[in-house]
């Protein structure tokens, strides 16, 4: 018989990408979406890339909602728990998304344990470890580490990203159900985008080459690929080891700066792209005026560096170099029309 994996958030960016590797791998895959008609573009859209939807299904369900979870979990040997709350502007309210994004983990914790589900892998953030006051210049991330969401400084997603993980970790705890939980905690996610969803880290490579920016911000994190994002989110559900484990998709660091330059040595006739950074102050400025800004502020001039060791060797997914993400994302862009060099 052939296991069968449920993916909340199929239609997005990990999502599709997860859904594709398991695919790959032989596993059935059912899907969640909020509507099975709107939702069919992504099964469309895994196909037309090359994967084999014969073992493909949809199911309607609302993270919100109680409604059709249930069904959803029920003979489901693993759960890929990736669908939270990313809305393109954060709302001022720091509390906002969290009711859903917490909300919806329990529901699908509820929902799978009870169904007899052995493993649920829910996806995070390093914004859920990277969050706390009396930083370094240099921050070396670990798997204890843990955002602080009483934090001021700290806008809704990170928040949101935070407590729904708390509250996962504490709700398993309760049941004695620790080491039937792992966390995967994503830094920047770039690289190819066959299925035309990029999320909010391609939408960075994008806004550097439409020139949204003239500078970039002296802010640098941890850069997945998302191939390697999504083999991680896949080898979690049977690693032996990884049952009750944070584990961190991460790579190599780059500055924002740093990343500008990668593009313009392999595209030098965008001339949109950043050129050079912002000066700390003028950053803060205009953080007075612009409110994306004022989510960046609590990163201004700190590196954080991954130590992500431990996940190599527990799931055995060695990150490619950084660089060859951000290529990868830049000509998807382009192939897909996004970004015109003309």
């Amino acid at each position: 018989m052939t296991d069968t994996v449920l993916v909340t958030g199929i239609s997005g960016y990990i999502g599709s990408h997860v859904a594709a590797k398991l695919l790959e791998k032989g596993y059935a895959v059912r899907g969640s979406v909020r509507n099975k008609v709107k939702g069919q573009r992504i099964v469309d859209a895994l196909e037309e890339a090359g994967s084999d939807i014969s073992k493909l299904s949809l199911v309607e369900a609302d993270l919100e909602q109680d409604k059709g979870w249930a069904e959803a979990t029920k003979g489901c040997r693993f759960i890929q728990h990736i669908a939270s709350p990313f809305p393109l502007e954060a709302p001022s309210d720091r509390e906002a998304l969290v009711p859903a994004a917490r909300a919806g983990a329990q529901r699908v914790l509820e929902h799978g344990f009870s169904a007899g589900v052995e493993r649920i892998v829910m996806t995070s953030s390093l914004v859920s470890m990277m969050g706390q006051p009396g930083r370094s210049k240099k921050m070396i991330v670990t798997e204890s580490d843990w955002s602080d969401p009483e934090w001021k400084p700290l806008t809704a997603y990170p928040v949101s990203k935070t407590r729904a993980e708390l509250s996962a970790w504490a709700y398993t705890k309760a049941q004695d159900l620790t080491d039937q939980l792992t966390t995967v905690c994503p830094g920047i996610v770039l690289g190819p985008d066959p299925y035309q969803n990029g999320g909010a880290s391609m939408g960075l490579i994008k806004a550097m080459f439409e020139g949204d920016f003239p500078r970039a911000p002296k802010i640098a994190y941890p850069i997945i690929d998302i191939r390697d994002c999504a083999s991680i989110h896949v080898a979690a559900m049977t690693a032996d080891k990884a049952g009750g484990r944070r584990l961190m998709a991460a790579g190599q660091t780059y500055w924002l700066a740093g990343i500008a330059n990668v593009l313009k040595e392999a595209y030098p006739t965008a001339e949109k792209l950043p050129k050079g950074e912002f000066p700390n102050i003028l950053v803060r400025i205009i953080s007075l005026f612009d409110d994306r800004v004022k989510g960046i502020l609590p990163d201004l001039g700190i590196f954080h560096e991954a130590d992500y060791a431990y996940v190599t060797s527990m799931t055995g997914v060695i990150p490619r170099p950084s660089k060859d993400a951000i290529l990868a994302a830049a000509a998807s862009l382009i192939e897909n029309g996004e970004v015109n060099l003309q």
